[in-house]
């Protein structure tokens, strides 16, 4: 590690990390499940927007808990300072597992349903292994290979999401009616249990805009660059998630849309036609490889933290020769190839968006509690519209949390399990090193 901190990554790796790590599986696979219960496009696009104004108002807060504490590890850094090692520890255990490696595999199964939608003779489950296997080797290597490769995609990604949505703005020859503005009804619909539980999907499409404060110890100057590349770059996914939906609801019928996990693809059929929708299959899947490889990259770090603090995870805080944590990486490649090939998709992303709305709440609520408890306390920067911002995503989060927990209880109850699980491996894990 210490070549790579010397080294460090600037303003253009780290948000390259943000947004690839949002723009993944959630926004190409959420209209069809929201579809099943939301018929209206102005309560379908409100989402989108209500759910970047939360991701946004988080990203600040986390903006201010990295600058102040600026070491790699997330939440479980922030919450191991704020509250207690063992909610550090729960945090980390549930980011290594729910909150990336179940992610990175439903990115994969993405990738291998959108591929295999252009080539029905593959196995979706086994080209979304075959995709993690091939990055984990990639980012086992070296900074400056896994740090291309990342640059690379997340590039091309948001130069080919503008241009479908352009596309389908002109080239649709039967465009959809996709109104802006509240119909009869649509209001009922905003306070309905409904809404809640399809703002989940959302969020958990929004999921990556903390990205950056994994790799806070790598990050250049990070009381300057994190605010900057935590906001602007969800301020960019927000504008090209709500583009992109309103994009897929104009180019195909609702209800070729509705329950449909690669809408994507069918939105370009209507915009393409065949040859240009299966052109589209790949381009698509193509985009999530640097959603993969964003969660391969920085998802080990918590793993690599843990190893460092914990005597009985040493093992995983080891680095190569190029300061690589390699065993982390492995680590976490096993647990994601685990989940890709054991749980259906939308179990695993209500699942996974409930369980993180968790850890993040904490973390966000973090922000209040330092102010309170140590106000001397150095802040290179202080989240902007405080104390309004963090409570606005706090108020939020815990309104989607309640009625997840009403409307789909069997997924709300595997928190508690897995926050269970964590605490045993924290008694087995002993005192902090």
């Amino acid at each position: 590690m210490k070549g790579a901190r010397a080294e460090g990554y600037g303003p253009y790796a780290a948000m390259s990390v943000v947004v690839a790590n949002m723009i993944g599986t959630g926004v190409f696979t959420s209209l069809g499940f929201q579809l099943l219960d939301l018929q209206s496009t102005f309560p379908l696009l409100l989402l989108w927007v209500v759910g970047g104004v939360a991701a946004f108002c988080g990203a600040i807060s986390y903006a201010e808990l990295g600058a102040a504490i600026p070491r790699s590890g997330g939440e479980y850094t922030f919450l191991s300072r704020i509250y207690h090692p063992v909610a550090g520890f729960i945090s980390g255990w549930i980011s290594a597992t729910i909150g990336f490696a179940a992610p990175t595999a439903l990115a994969a199964i993405t990738f291998g349903t959108y591929l295999a939608s252009v080539f029905p003779t593959l196995s979706p489950t086994w080209l979304g292994a075959g995709l993690v296997v091939a990055l984990t080797w990639v980012h086992a290597t070296t900074h400056r290979n896994s740090s291309f490769l990342q640059r690379s995609f997340t590039t091309v990604k948001v130069v080919l999401i503008a241009a479908f949505c352009v596309a389908a703005a002109t080239m649709v020859d039967a465009p959809q009616t996709v109104s802006l503005l509240p119909a009869p009804g649509d209001g009922a619909l905003v306070f309905s249990g409904a809404f809640a539980v399809s703002l989940i999907y959302v969020s958990y499409a929004y999921t990556g805009w903390n990205a950056a404060t994994y790799l806070t110890g790598e990050v250049r100057n990070p009381g300057r660059t994190l605010p900057r590349v935590l906001g602007a770059g969800t301020l960019l996914v927000m504008v090209l998630y709500a583009a992109l939906n309103y994009a897929f609801l104009r180019a195909a019928p609702m209800a070729e849309l509705e329950g449909r996990l690669e809408v994507g693809y069918v939105a370009a059929m209507h915009v393409f036609g065949p040859m240009g929708a299966a052109i589209m299959g790949v381009t698509l899947a193509t985009l999530l490889i640097s959603t993969v490889s964003a969660m391969v990259m920085a998802g080990p770090r918590v793993l690599q933290v843990i190893g460092e603090d914990y005597s009985a995870f040493r093992r995983l805080s080891r680095v190569n020769r190029h300061g690589i944590p390699a065993i982390a990486i492995a680590t976490q490649a096993l647990l994601t190839l685990a989940f890709i090939v054991t749980a259906s998709f939308e179990s695993i992303l209500v699942f996974a968006g409930f369980t993180l709305g968790l850890n993040s709440l904490l973390a966000v609520a973090g922000v209040l509690v330092l102010r309170v408890r140590e106000p001397d306390t150095p802040r290179p920067y202080r989240a902007w519209g405080f104390p309004v911002t963090p409570l606005v995503y706090i108020g939020l989060t815990l309104w989607t949390l309640v009625y997840i927990a009403i409307d789909r209880p069997a997924e709300a109850a595997m928190a508690p399990v897995v926050i269970g699980a964590g605490l045993v491996f924290y008694l087995l894990a002993g005192r902090r090193a």
